[in-house]
């Protein structure tokens, strides 16, 4: 009995896993460095929260540009933070998963008239013991599995936050054009009142002069709601509040690439890389290890060893042992084994969908960042030139005085919409980059554009 209490005690010391001083968040950081090129923390105590806050000091110091605010956000978006508290979750599972249950005490005292009967039993409960490697093993599949999905969730904050900077930048720039637009039609409608006033101007004119400046003032207004909507969105993306939502962007977009990346091979990039694609295969797998704990507990769910004392008045104490075996015999553990095999049978399925889903999803992302980018260097190459060499002609009649006025101001006002054209194109090019970005490296649960 003490060599059979001694294995058993050993056998249960070896299966033990602890807890890791970085909570097994290292894969977690290194998905996202791997994928985006920013460091992500999860931030456990006042010294990470101190790190944490200086870095994002420093970055606050100088206009953010979109590898800045995603470096903020990855740091200190609290959402990110509570998928990140998912993967200590799953670590004390895992560390869980991994102890044995540990003996159990029984005492029974009973009387027969004079006598006194004791029974004394300690109990181990060794299928749990013997079961350990496997249940570990599938806490293993869902720790990585739970991995996963952080990183992918990681990835989401950094696309949505390097999206919300591209459309708080074009919303300002836009703002900013806008106003031009509206101060050139509140002069020409001034001017148009006064020529309208000395009697020489007709009221069609003045009145179309009039309604163009308040089309102007209307479209102003909201261009300024967008653009502070759009930096809230970004804000909020960061996790910042309070003095630190006075930070600083840049006056316009980045100029358009001089050349864009080819089709190639993006698909088996993306099954390569894509963090959902792998999640689903870890949980198919985890599933499978799942089943084969159902298989080995199917017609045995209780097996202990236990050490028996026994002691009666007027007569020699009695010790021994005892085995317990629990056989199901009214459930042999059909329904269990189908359960988990049809579980696994799903996981498999979901698999396929998302592979299925992530390569269509790179096909139609790499299509709209073609297309935008066409349409951007259109805009660039074609429309603004002839939009400006047009301004230049218009002036040029209008000093030669063969234009009036409010020609040239009408020109102006084409002019700033092509231009704002051109920030739209710029702005959905930026945007379609980076959606094709997250196709190639992967979505987190429930993602999508």
């Amino acid at each position: 009995m003490k060599a059979l209490l001694a294995v058993l005690g050993a056998l249960a010391l070896a299966g033990c896993v602890g807890f890791r001083d970085d909570a097994r968040f290292s894969p977690v950081e290194q998905a996202v460095k791997e994928r985006t090129g920013a460091d992500t923390r999860w931030t456990r105590s006042d010294d990470d929260t101190q790190t944490v806050r200086a870095r994002v000091n420093e970055l606050l110091a100088k206009p953010l540009g979109p590898t800045e605010a995603v470096q903020i956000a990855l740091l200190l978006n609290p959402g990110l933070q509570a998928s990140y508290a998912e993967v200590g979750i799953a670590e004390a599972d895992l560390v869980q998963a991994s102890r044995w249950r540990g003996p159990t005490f029984s005492y029974a005292r009973l009387r027969r008239g004079d006598e006194t009967e004791i029974d004394r039993g300690v109990f181990f409960d060794v299928l749990g013991l013997l079961t350990i490697p496997f249940s570990t093993r599938a806490s293993e599949g869902r720790l990585e599995a739970t991995q996963h999905r952080a990183a992918g969730e990681a990835l989401r904050i950094a696309l949505d936050t390097r999206k919300a900077w591209f459309q708080a930048v074009a919303a300002q720039e836009t703002a900013r054009y806008l106003a031009q637009v509206r101060e050139s039609a509140e002069t020409s409608a001034e001017l148009a009142r006064r020529m309208a006033e000395s009697g020489n101007f007709p009221k069609l004119t003045q009145a179309r002069e009039q309604a163009f400046y308040a089309e102007a003032t209307a479209q102003l207004a909201r261009a300024r709601h967008n653009a502070m909507a759009a930096r809230e969105r970004l804000g909020r993306l960061m996790g910042l509040w309070g003095e630190d939502l006075a930070f600083q962007l840049p006056q316009r977009l980045p100029d358009l690439p001089n050349s864009i990346r080819e089709g190639g091979d993006l698909e088996a990039q993306a099954m390569a890389q894509r963090l959902d694609v792998q999640g689903a295969r870890r949980d198919a797998d985890s599933l499978a290890r799942s089943l084969g704990l159902t298989k080995v507990t199917r017609f045995v769910d209780l097996l202990e060893v236990g050490v028996v004392g026994n002691s009666e008045t007027g007569r020699p104490r009695q010790t021994g042992w005892e085995l317990e075996v629990g056989v199901p015999i009214f459930d042999f553990g059909g329904a269990r084994v189908a359960r988990a095999e049809r579980q696994y049978m799903q996981a498999v399925s979901r698999t396929v969908e998302t592979a299925i889903g992530a390569r269509s999803e790179v096909r139609e992302t790499y299509s709209a960042y073609r297309t935008s980018f066409d349409l951007a260097r259109h805009y660039r190459d074609e429309i603004v030139p002839l939009r400006k060499r047009i301004s230049e002609e218009v002036l040029l009649r209008y000093n030669g005085m063969l234009m009036s006025v409010f020609e040239l101001l009408a020109d102006s006002r084409e002019q700033v919409a092509a231009v704002n054209g051109y920030i739209e194109s710029l702005r959905d090019f930026w945007l379609a980059e980076s959606e094709l970005q997250m196709a190639l490296t992967g979505r987190a649960s429930g993602g999508g554009h």
